[in-house]
Order: structure tokens, then C-alpha cells, then sequence
């Protein structure tokens, strides 16, 4: 069943899509943290200079392991994230225990984005699913920060409208498509922010993120293994065939990810 965007008025989507960020405007590594720590962040690398010299003295670089917590819903936020690498999962827990993901966050954007809109309780639990590495920045000194950086105040405010459209669009998915497009959509997503073909997921945690059951994963992963597009090994994925995972993957994929180009993704 086709979907389209879901923000629309009268059949077009309201307001424009992001531009691309041009491959020259961002310069992986050649910005560092006051202790010499090369950034990759893309929101970092592409804020003005002058903005970034005011935000620089307040990262403070942090290594961030696996199933790492950033935040509970309901807790208030106390620090912001801006990965380097790996990746993180905004995930919503019902009082059963059941969880489901509804939106992931790589090096184009931040963790705790709800501070850039001065709410200070976390909408949803935030957990290092891929591990990795980034800068966090205390609450109160991002809001120091963005008095005097409009540009960045800018980009922000785009990244939460965004990530929202990504939490309204995953969540007509998990509603509307097959196991096997979700999972599809769900590799490729975690891949553009991963940047490798390997990707250390077991089936528990996919199940976990697509609010589904194990062997509904199993099966899914399996139709995919057969077609030759992802290869199952032991608490890992690995992407075999891109273009053909694009091609068995839902259109909630590729509607995203035409409005995530402008935060740098693929």
C-alpha cells in the first residue's frame, strides 16, 4: 500500500525540503574539540566558524558504548550529544514492557534535540544501539550558546521538525507495510548513519525496535537472505546487495531519506 508524505495540505507538502548539504560545505575531520578530538559531526562541521568558536570550549568528547542510556521519558534533560559515530535509537515503552522505535539519530544531528525547543523532559528513552563516540554539551550551556548562534539555532530548530516527520513516517509504516519492507527500511537507515556493510544486531533487538516478535524477525530476515540481499550472521547483519534492499524496502525509506539529504546522509 502506497504512502504518501504525511504532511501535506490539499495533496502537497507543506513548506519546501531542506537543500542538499554540498560535499563542500562539510569537511569531515577538519574541525577538533579544545582537546584536539577531530569532529564529524555533520551539524558541527557545517555551522559558521564564528558560531563554532563560541560552542567549542563547552564539547566535551565522550565514548559511547553499547545500550548506553542518555535518558528515560519524563527525566529531565540534563546534557546534549552530537555523535561522531554510531548510533542511537529514540525508543517508546509501553507499561506492558513492550517497546518500539521511532526514530534513530547518527553524526547529522544531536541527542536530547528537545532542548533546542526549551523542553527540558525527555519525550522518549534514548540508548546507544551501535557504539561509538560524540561531544555532549551541558543543557544550560547549549542555551548560553544558541542566544548568540542564530545559524546553529537554525539548523537545530530544521532537525527537530525532521526528526519528527521521521517519527510520524515510521509510525505509518509499523501500521501499514510488511515485516519484510520494515526490516528492509530499517537496515538501510541504520546503514546510512553506520557507514559499513556489517551492521552487530541481533534478531531480539530487531525485533525489540520493530515492535514485533522474534520469529517474525527470523522469518523476515530469512525472505531477505534468500533473495540475496543481506547475509544473517551471528548477533550481526550484513548488507550483500544495497540497490536490491532499496528495491524490497517500503516507500516510507526513501521519503525520509529524501528529506534527511539535507542533513548530509546519503
Amino acid at each position: 500500500m502506497a504512502i504518501k508524505p504525511l504532511i501535506e495540505v490539499g495533496g502537497s507538502p507543506v513548506g519546501k525540503r531542506p537543500a542538499v548539504v554540498k560535499a563542500s560545505a562539510i569537511h569531515r575531520g577538519t574541525r577538533a574539540d579544545a582537546t584536539g578530538k577531530a569532529i564529524n559531526n555533520v551539524m558541527l562541521l557545517s555551522m559558521p566558524g564564528h558560531e563554532f568558536s563560541l560552542l567549542q570550549p563547552h564539547l566535551q568528547y565522550v565514548e559511547l558504548p553499547q545500550h548506553f542510556l542518555f535518558h528515560e521519558p519524563g527525566e529531565k534533560v540534563e546534557l546534549a550529544y552530537f555523535l561522531n559515530s554510531g548510533m542511537t535509537s529514540l525508543v517508546v515503552q509501553t507499561t506492558t514492557g513492550k517497546s518500539c522505535e521511532v526514530g534513530i539519530v547518527g553524526r547529522e544531528g544531536m541527542v536530547s534535540a528537545c532542548l533546542a525547543v526549551d523542553i527540558c523532559e525527555a519525550p522518549y528513552r534514548a540508548l546507544m544501539q551501535v557504539p561509538g563516540d560524540g561531544f555532549r554539551i551541558i543543557a544550560s550551556a547549549l542555551d548560553n550558546v544558541l542566544a548568540n548562534c542564530p545559524e546553529l539555532k537554525k539548523e537545530l530548530l530544521r532537525y527537530v521538525f525532521l526528526q519528527g516527520f521521521q517519527v510520524a513516517q515510521i509510525a505509518a509504516c509499523n501500521r501499514l507495510h510488511e515485516i519484510e519492507q520494515r526490516l528492509a527500511r530499517w537496515l538501510l537507515m541504520c546503514q546510512d548513519r553506520v557507514d559499513s556493510q556489517v551492521l552487530l544486531l541481533t534478531h531480539e533487538f530487531l525485533a525489540d525496535m520493530l515492535g514485533t516478535g522474534r520469529p517474525s524477525v527470523t522469518l523476515a530476515a530469512g525472505v531477505l537472505q534468500r533473495a540475496g540481499l543481506i547475509q544473517n550472521i551471528r548477533g550481526a547483519v550484513r548488507i550483500v546487495n544495497r540497490q536490491g534492499l532499496e528495491q524490497a524496502a517500503c516507500e516510507c525509506y526513501s521519503v525520509v531519506r529524501d528529506y534527511n539529504c539535507g542533513l548530509g546522509l546519503k
